[in-house]
Formats: structure tokens, C-alpha cells, sequence
């Protein structure tokens, strides 16, 4: 059973000279989830009170730019490294030198560049929906052009700044229903993303709206999240993806890297994440990999879709490595 929201405490931790907002439940040896886009840290409910359940202390921060937290206004403020450094001065805050992670979406993508710039305090570590892939030889974003041509994509889309913020704040409550339902596991028979030209309309354009209410995803969630974005805008979120180039800029030294932290990972077969980027190299590229779990049917949003594989899963991994 899912806990009430009272259940959960919350407090604010500096680090990396911004505010960071965290949720918690539980005791002992630190969990700590990081939630991708565009989510905050009630993603990972139904994680969290099992994780505590079974002796540890369940952490679920608020990223930078999101919910509670503080909300640079410099579009570079996002890059890889600060978004790294935010989660070393929680584990400071913590009073740990490392920690075991859950990242989902662009919080998988963040770990993967822990395990590589901060590899001390990274303990182990199960990721979600993004699988690792080695430092590129070109430009993010030249590459995507290349890939997709006069396809719209939306990370190219997401570039600008100003299309994008104003066209997913214009109506909140149909941007949090409509991204939710459209990567979800049962949208992928219903074809939910509409494949378009570029120039053939925005970001939504691209969605399809849920037919009714979606049980993984309650009213409450969505009222909760529809009051968070409708209060902070999504410069911040948008802006994870502004600094894909500027990440690559700053990494060099990244190149024929591996992540050495033993890894799970875990996927929704339905996720158009994998279908765009297999998880199966990860085989030979990710040396400590302990797993590829695959869950039949469900979709990007496994963890909140299918929570109970994803838990057991992480509770399993939690066992295996000895943490």
C-alpha cells in the first residue's frame, strides 16, 4: 500500500549553492532516487516506502530547476556538472562519501556521468528507461540532425528557448496528462505519438491525450504536479536538454570511458526510449553490469506504470551488492 503524502518528510538542503527541496521516509543507510523530465520527486512514491520498508533511508530530491528547488536563470546554470555536484553536496549534507541511486529518464542520464566525474560516491546503482551510451565523436546535436533530417524531434525542438516554455505552460494540466499517457506502456499500441514534419506544430502536437482517467497516475498526482509546473515554468526542466553540447564541450576526457559501479538496469518493453537506443550494448560497455531486466508492456513510466518488478528489482540489487 502506497503511504499518504504526510508520511513523507521534507526539508531543504544547500548544496552547490542552490536550495535543494528532498523528500524522505525511512532509516538507515541512504537510497537516493533521482527523477527525470518532466517529473519531481512524487515520482518516485511508490519506490520509496518499500526502499524504507526494508531498513533504509528512502531520498527523493526535488532536481535543480524543478519543484521546490532553486531555478537558476542562466541557461548554462544546467549543465552536467553542476547537476552532478548538486547530488555530492547532498551526500555531504548526508554525512555519507557515497550512496546506492534509482535514476529514471534524465536523472539515469545524470548517474551515468556520476559513475564517470564522481565514481567515489557512487555505491551502486540501478537505472531506468536510459541506457548508458560511450561519449560521441561529433556534437550531440549535429548528430540528431543528421538522424532525424526534417523529422521533428523533440530534443532539436527543445533547443530555443521560448517555443517550448511557452507552448507547455500555456495549458499545464493538458502537458502533465498528455506526456503521461503518451510514453506510457498502453499508449504504445494506440500509436500515441504522431510522427510530423518539422514545422508541423509544437511539442503537444507530437502527444496524444489520454482517452480517461489513467490508475497509475491518479488525479492527486496529476493536480500535484499541475501546481508545481504552473508555478515554476519549465525554463528549468527545458534546460537539461540546452546543455546537451555544452555537457559534450565539458567532458572530453570522457572519451573510452566506463561506468566501474556494478549497475541494474531496467526498461519498459513499451518505452520509446530503448526502441530509439537498445540497452543491449551495455553488455560489453558497462563492465560491472549485473543485469538488463525487461518488463513486458509497460512503458516510460515504468516505476510509477509497474511498480511492483521495479521494486522488487531494486530490493533484489540492494541484497546483491551487499549495501
Amino acid at each position: 500500500m502506497v503511504p499518504r503524502m504526510t508520511e513523507f518528510t521534507h526539508r531543504t538542503v544547500a548544496t552547490n549553492g542552490i536550495d535543494m527541496h528532498v523528500a524522505e521516509i525511512g532509516d538507515g543507510k541512504p537510497v537516493v532516487f533521482v527523477h527525470g523530465f518532466p517529473e519531481l520527486w512524487r515520482s518516485w512514491r511508490k519506490q520509496m516506502p518499500v526502499v524504507a520498508g526494508a531498513g533504509y533511508r528512502a531520498i527523493a530530491p526535488d532536481m535543480r530547476g524543478y519543484g521546490r528547488t532553486t531555478a537558476p536563470p542562466n541557461v548554462e546554470d544546467y549543465n552536467v556538472l553542476e547537476l552532478c555536484n548538486d547530488l555530492c553536496g547532498l551526500l555531504d549534507d548526508l554525512g555519507v562519501e557515497k550512496s546506492f541511486f534509482v535514476g529514471h529518464d534524465w536523472g539515469a542520464w545524470v548517474m551515468w556521468f556520476m559513475t564517470l566525474l564522481h565514481p567515489d560516491r557512487v555505491e551502486a546503482l540501478v537505472n531506468i528507461s536510459v541506457p548508458y551510451q560511450s561519449r560521441l565523436s561529433e556534437r550531440p546535436t549535429d548528430r540528431m540532425k543528421k538522424a532525424f533530417g526534417d523529422t521533428f524531434f523533440y530534443i532539436l525542438y527543445f533547443q530555443k528557448v521560448g517555443p517550448a516554455d511557452d507552448e507547455l505552460a500555456k495549458d499545464v494540466r493538458r502537458s502533465v496528462r498528455d506526456f503521461a499517457w503518451s510514453l506510457s506502456g498502453p499508449a504504445a499500441s494506440q500509436r500515441a505519438l504522431n510522427i510530423r514534419k518539422v514545422g508541423e506544430g509544437g511539442f503537444l502536437d507530437f502527444l496524444s491525450s489520454p482517452p480517461g482517467p489513467m490508475d497509475w497516475f491518479t488525479q492527486e498526482d496529476v493536480d500535484y504536479f499541475v501546481a508545481e509546473f504552473s508555478r515554476t515554468g519549465y525554463f528549468g526542466p527545458l534546460s537539461w536538454y540546452r546543455n546537451i553540447d555544452r555537457n559534450w564541450e565539458l567532458t572530453p576526457q570522457l572519451a573510452g570511458a566506463q561506468p566501474q559501479a556494478p549497475v541494474l538496469f531496467i526498461a519498459g518493453s513499451n518505452d520509446p526510449v530503448i526502441r530509439m537506443s537498445s540497452p543491449e550494448p551495455m553488455r560489453e560497455s558497462v563492465p560491472n553490469l549485473k543485469d538488463i531486466l525487461i518488463v513486458e508492456g509497460a512503458g516510460h513510466w515504468i516505476h510509477m506504470e509497474n511498480p511492483e518488478p521495479v521494486n522488487e528489482a531494486i530490493l533484489g540489487f540492494l541484497r546483491d551488492v551487499g549495501y
